[in-house]
């Protein structure tokens, strides 16, 4: 893969803050990529996220399916989100990038933001949508775009599917490779960074399938329980940016410093926050067998590699958080309807399929699931390429 198509840095008039847009691929003239607020946030990273876009979408391919590949892109503003000029902000930012979010660019919630955020912000900016970019795509446009806004209605046991369709593929690639390595459910023990929409959702589903969350990480440090965790009151307890009200917290539940969870002893950690969140020297602390990436970009390279050399696996963020991305367009172009079941079931399948073809890959290739995941993308590209083009 070359280097990306297009990259714009641009500076906010009013706080001197600077956005970035990084468009990897274009695929049918369209690409897709969420938008991130977080402070720090920086070129480099909106373009190694964009990279990951261009392959989730390459790893989804389904020639059959009604939703066919799109390029990948991201966005990404450096800000704390909970700064009060954070809002405005993002506004301006918008309304700056409105020509190809109008035309090219199909964006939506990542780190930082919420998809109601992003949505009230586009419309202040003067956007019909943030994924107006793909209407030109679709076969019967109103029908489309009232099958999403009906599966955003949806909710679970309090919880919206668009929060859930993620975390259901993050759990399923967890469940994938227990399975794989006849490893029971009960008894395995998980630790979770972050408690936002990928990291809530992917720790209910994981306590629900019988794991024992025994610790989550948020902003304000750790909560540890040997004996398991309350994921259900910990969600309950969580504000808008994922942080739990330490007020609800069981006197056996205990609170620890930050980057406690790196060391729980656990099975599984799940990092589902910020990019970068495990380098060389934090990998020194982790005592899990798996590591499956929720975030985007969560372990650095130097710390995977000295994972590997003492046989911890990383199972990759390109496939494991994948599902979001799939979910929206699966609804969007009609390849499932509004409905928590169908959507799981095809979450479920499809993130089973993935890790399989990923794990079967590492095996026969002798090297890493995430090397293998960019071996299943090398050989899904020039396919994509000769059937859409690149740029059209």
């Amino acid at each position: 893969m070359t280097t990306p198509l297009m990259s714009l840095v641009w500076t906010d008039h009013v706080t001197g803050r600077r956005g970035f847009l990084v468009v990897d691929r274009l695929v049918r003239g369209v690409a897709s990529g969420g938008l991130r607020m977080r402070p720090g946030c920086t070129l480099e990273e909106v373009a190694g996220l964009a990279r990951g876009m261009t392959m989730k979408e390459a790893l989804h391919y389904d020639p059959e399916g009604r939703y066919l590949p799109l390029g990948g892109a991201k966005g990404g503003i450096d800000c704390d989100p909970r700064d009060p000029e954070s809002y405005g902000l993002l506004v301006r930012y918008l309304r700056a990038m409105r020509p190809y979010v109008e035309s090219c660019w199909a964006t939506g919630e990542d780190l930082g933001l919420s998809q109601d955020l992003v949505d009230r912000a586009a419309a202040e900016a003067g956007l019909v949508s943030s994924i107006q970019a793909v209407y030109s795509l679709l076969d019967d446009e109103s029908a489309a775009r009232k099958r999403l806004v009906d599966a955003f209605a949806v909710e679970v046991d309090g919880i919206g599917l668009g929060e859930l369709a993620g975390g259901c593929g993050v759990a399923e690639s967890v469940l994938a490779v227990l399975d794989r390595a006849a490893v029971p459910y009960p008894g395995t023990r998980v630790a979770v960074q972050g408690l936002g929409t990928m990291g809530g959702a992917t720790a209910r589903f994981l306590a629900r399938a019988g794991l024992t969350v025994v610790a989550v990480a948020d902003l304000k440090g750790t909560i540890a329980n040997p004996a398991g965790l309350d994921v259900e009151a910990l969600l309950r307890a969580r504000d808008g940016h994922g942080t739990v009200d330490r007020g609800a917290l069981r006197p056996e539940d205990r609170e620890l410093p930050g980057d406690a969870w790196l060391a729980t002893e656990a099975e599984v950690l799940v990092p589902a926050a910020v990019s970068y969140a495990v380098d060389g020297a934090g990998q020194e602390l982790v005592r899990a067998r798996w590591i499956v990436e929720a975030a985007n970009m969560p372990v650095v390279p130097e710390a995977e590699a000295l994972l590997a050399a003492r046989g911890v696996t990383v199972l990759p963020d390109v496939v494991v958080n994948s599902g979001t991305n799939a979910w929206w367009w699966w609804t969007l172009f009609g390849d499932i309807g509004a409905d928590a079941d169908e959507a799981f079931a095809r979450v479920r399948r499809s993130m089973r399929d993935l890790v399989g073809l990923m794990l079967d890959r590492a095996e026969t290739d002798g090297t890493t699931p995430r090397a293998a995941a960019h071996a299943l993308v090398s050989d899904r590209l020039p396919v994509i390429a000769e059937r859409f083009g690149w740029y059209r």
